[in-house]
């Protein structure tokens, strides 16, 4: 009877004997509180060889500013360029190239990145996010105004453009800060939507934006064609080691912070 019971009890898995079975690491059931998780730093994207990436970025925008200056023969080609925009001026597309005009420039646009930094804190809940929007959205600007410092190239005499829009003079053509802007908030904006379903999209609308703004700076005529085409790798190296010091330096900083300050929301 033992042996055939013990069969049986195999079979059914009936526990023989021992002490009751301990339920504690059961998950709690719907509708019960659990504490909430402390908050998770979010990384910037970097490359592996962030350092050496920024630094070669840097390298070739300097090189492209002493070659458009040492070479003046290629900034007669590009006023070309510019002149041929200001031939063809139409009031369509003169409304949108100064809108762009205001709006990535240095007001709008610290107005523009400062709402939505705050925005970002004050609705979301979470500033360690705020604050790495904010300083990636505005290193483009801090980036050309370094090179533009260094290379200090004239910008298009007005008076030789057939519609000169926003007639601007100074050494401060290389590279273009609007351009410069756009691209470093395109990184911001995809660092916001990365890791959702909405990251391919704004990658997409990011590199448009960039785009646009940089052809506007040309037929409005107030930058040579290198200028804005320095003006991404200006931005780039700006992003990539303002990541790579972010991801090394913010923990420490963000461990200080209260905790009530870096709590997220349940939102998506």
């Amino acid at each position: 009877m033992t042996t055939r019971f013990r069969v049986l009890a195999r079979r059914r898995r009936i526990p023989l004997a021992g002490p009751a079975p301990d339920h504690s690491s059961t998950p709690p059931r719907r509708g019960v509180a659990r504490p909430a998780a402390p908050p998770r730093f979010r990384a910037l994207p970097e490359p592996r060889q962030w350092l050496l990436a920024g630094a070669l970025l840097c390298a070739a925008v300097i090189a492209l500013g002493l070659a458009v200056r040492l070479v003046p023969g290629d900034t007669a080609a590009e006023l070309g360029v510019d002149q041929i925009l200001s031939r063809q001026h139409a009031a369509a597309l003169t409304a949108v190239a100064m809108g762009i005009n205001v709006l990535f420039g240095p007001v709008a646009g610290l107005v523009l990145v400062g709402a939505m930094a705050l925005s970002l804190w004050l609705v979301r809940r979470d500033l360690v996010r705020a604050v790495a929007f904010g300083l990636l959205a505005c290193s483009g600007w801090v980036a050309s105004e370094a090179f533009k410092l260094l290379i200090g190239r004239q910008r298009p005499d007005p008076k030789l453009l057939f519609d000169p829009l926003a007639p601007e003079t100074g050494s401060n053509s290389f590279p273009s800060g609007h351009v410069s802007f756009a691209v470093a908030l395109a990184f911001a904006l995809y660092f916001l939507a990365r890791g959702t379903r909405w990251s391919k999209a704004a990658a997409v609308v990011g590199a448009a934006m960039a785009l646009v703004v940089a052809w506007s700076r040309l037929y409005v005529g107030v930058h040579y064609p290198t200028d804005v085409a320095a003006s991404f790798p200006a931005a780039g190296a700006a992003v990539v080691l303002l990541a790579g010091v972010w991801n090394r330096f913010a923990p420490r900083l963000v461990e200080r912070l209260p905790s009530g300050a870096l709590l997220r929301s349940n939102r998506p």
